[in-house]
């Protein structure tokens, strides 16, 4: 007998993770389908809600009223922040940082990036030119440039640990001993540090990182943060596993790695997915989807001669007709027109100019989002992601009580 799951999820990043949370914790069988690592991989593992003004809040209502965050109101933000840090905090992976104020975090170019809530390891952080620091590099490690930010903070001094070939990821490893933990501290002990804070690249472990972060500042009696490097980012992964962990605990069941090849409709339900496969294909069926693929980085949209393709449902895509506009003059800031591309939603974030009525859809691939304009990648993914899920369990609600009439009757 094929198993119908009540919700199928299409895409495993921020979005799919934070809707697929919310409906296994209301008791919900849930599905996840993802062709591969999600963009939340790559990132700084920060959560950026908004990054213009001091309070991200207060800039969500100076947005354009056609920008997604305008779909749900300020209380249902703050309760979606509120349910992340809750999560990863049971996940043994605690963050700092409230929605009502921005902050800045060190970059590996020396110069800040503003985010709102951030990594316990990264609470030190600053990007203040005048403040001394200690920085920690690793010789041969590649995606890390000290020398950036000692040109930005002169007052900083930079110690270098010999360690032959190594990358960011074989040195998270390496942290989550105790032998290599005590080699490193007794290296760092040895040098003579004299700066207030201490900085090194992001690689303080997998899931001991704010103990290790923890030790080090009890040790060597200063406060020490680490820095995201280029991808891929350690941060991002530790944030990646942190909430796959909370999905498979709920019982949300994978598949991963697998293409879809069709998807299944009847009249204005979509029933279900199908699934590569080398052998027979594999069918994964559902009473309600929530697409969450991402945008032109996560695979979700593609761009071809004839205008722009929601590649899964094959959604109307709203997009800027002109392609002789879709990009500005310079990169940065980013002001591509082409950044509004994306699904149009009504207020239960079903999409618009279509009849399926147990869609739903949430994240980048919104239209309007413009992730990289307003700097609010992640903290959208969340607020939608708790949106999207919501939806979904008030329409599985009417349809259950739907059934039930019908049987009454």
């Amino acid at each position: 007998m094929e198993i119908v799951y009540d919700v199928v999820i299409i895409g495993g990043g921020m979005a799919g993770l934070t809707a697929a949370i919310r409906l296994g914790q209301a008791g919900l069988r849930v599905a996840i389908v993802s062709r591969g690592d999600p963009i939340v991989c790559l990132s700084t593992g920060c959560i950026d809600v908004l990054a213009s003004g001091e309070n991200p809040l207060e800039g969500v209502e100076k947005l354009p009223e056609n920008h997604p965050y305008h779909l749900v109101d300020r209380e249902f933000i703050k309760e979606a922040l509120n349910h992340f840090l809750s999560v990863v905090k049971e996940e043994g992976l605690p963050y700092d940082g409230t929605w009502e104020k921005n902050r800045k975090v060190l970059t590996p170019l020396g110069v800040g990036k503003t985010t709102c809530l951030v990594p316990e390891t990264m609470v030190a952080s600053t990007a203040d030119g005048e403040a001394r620091l200690h920085v920690i590099s690793f010789a041969g490690l590649k995606d890390f440039y000290p020398g950036y930010i000692l040109a930005r903070m002169p007052a900083s001094d930079l110690s270098v640990l010999e360690m032959g070939r190594v990358s960011t990821m074989s040195l998270a490893s390496r942290f989550e001993t105790e032998e290599f933990l005590d080699f490193f501290l007794s290296w760092l002990k040895s040098t003579d540090i004299k700066a207030d804070l201490i900085a090194l690249p992001a690689v303080l472990g997998w899931q001991k990182a704010p103990a290790i972060k923890d030790r080090l500042e009890d040790e060597l009696r200063r406060p020490v943060f680490e820095i995201p490097t280029l991808p891929p980012s350690v941060p991002g992964i530790r944030l990646h596993r942190a909430l796959v962990r909370k999905a498979l605990r709920l019982g949300t069941q994978f598949y991963r790695g697998r293409p879809i090849s069709t998807v299944e409709k009847a009249a204005q339900l979509v029933e279900a997915v199908t699934l590569e496969s080398p052998g027979r294909p594999i069918r994964v069926n559902g009473r309600a989807f929530i697409l969450a693929t991402g945008s032109f980085v996560g695979g979700g949209l593609i761009s071809h001669r004839s205008g722009v393709e929601e590649v899964v449902f094959h959604l109307p895509v709203s997009y800027p007709v002109d392609r002789m506009n879709w990009f500005g003059e310079k990169f940065l800031p980013p002001e591509h027109p082409i950044e509004e591309a994306g699904i149009l939603v009504d207020g239960e974030f079903r999409p618009k100019n279509t009849d399926l009525e147990n869609l739903f859809v949430a994240g980048s691939i919104l239209a309007h989002s413009r992730v990289l304009r307003y700097g609010c990648g992640h903290g959208l993914a969340i607020v939608t992601g708790e949106a999207a899920a919501s939806s979904c369990l008030r329409y599985l609600k009417w349809q259950a009580e739907g059934d039930t009439c019908s049987k009454t009757a």
